[in-house]
């Protein structure tokens, strides 16, 4: 257990909580909410810092293992931060397959132009991508998302000590299924609005040989914002119980799966 005085603490315990930062910052400035530009980075610096605090005691590893030379112990710093890169960044991925849904129902009830500021990223999203984003990571933090980015972190120090990292040749099979995934993901969560808008716009089409005297793209436009909206209303008690489980199956990854890819 290191000593509660950081003044006492000799080198070989400053380095072990060098090590722990590393893993630990990329987790926390990745994670969802936390990814927020609008959280002042001082935030993100001290809950980085105290968390390494609380993951510090985990850490099992010799001092004689530690490099001496200062380049050495930066490629054992730079292997800590990938660990909690890759992390990261396969839930990342979930929650970019959401956005990627708003964006393809958005854009088949013809709101690709209406747009708003992400706040996680600062870039202009489309408004109902963004609105998808949103109410999943009110679920996220609803399902104890967050719980599960801390576990994981909490079991890569006791499966993987620092410096130890070895990419096995599955972690990249894993990330073409992730990647393959976000597409998946993303016709799932825009099905129920882009299926009934194409019936629509079949329907109009016909009216509209029907009936060349009605100008049909001036009507169109109320028909299909309104149909897509409510018929993304409708569908948020299908996507709400499928997006908790894509965050427990994606939690339960990264310990199960993730973890295992990187270690000897």
């Amino acid at each position: 257990m290191p000593s509660t005085a950081l003044w006492n603490w000799s080198l070989f315990q400053f380095q072990s909580y060098l090590l722990v930062l590393m893993r630990v910052a990329p987790v926390l400035f990745m994670m969802p909410v936390l990814s927020s530009r609008n959280l002042p980075n001082l935030l993100k610096i001290g809950l980085t810092l105290t968390v390494g605090l609380i993951f510090l005691p985990w850490v099992r590893m010799d001092p004689a293992l530690l490099p001496t030379e200062p380049y050495s112990f930066a490629f054992f710093l730079t292997a800590e931060l990938m660990i909690g890169f890759i992390l990261a960044l396969s839930v990342k991925i979930v929650l970019a397959g959401i956005q990627l849904g708003g964006e393809l129902a958005g854009f088949q009830m013809g709101l690709s132009l209406a747009n708003v500021v992400d706040p996680a990223s600062q870039v202009n999203t489309p408004v109902i991508s963004q609105f998808l984003y949103l109410m999943t990571l009110v679920l996220f933090l609803a399902v104890d998302g967050h719980h599960w980015f801390f576990q994981a972190v909490g079991q890569s120090f006791l499966l993987l000590a620092p410096g130890e990292i070895h990419l096995q040749p599955g972690i990249h099979r894993h990330f073409l299924y992730l990647m393959g995934n976000l597409f998946v993901i993303a016709v799932k969560i825009s099905a129920p609005v882009v299926a009934v808008l194409i019936f629509t716009q079949i329907a109009l089409g016909i009216l509209a040989k029907a009936v060349p005297q009605v100008n049909i793209l001036m009507t169109s436009f109320p028909i299909t914002i309104g149909l897509g909206l409510l018929f993304l209303g409708f569908s948020l008690d299908l996507v709400f119980p499928y997006c908790e489980v894509l965050f427990q199956e994606a939690g339960k990854g990264l310990v199960s799966t993730l973890l295992p890819l990187m270690r000897r």
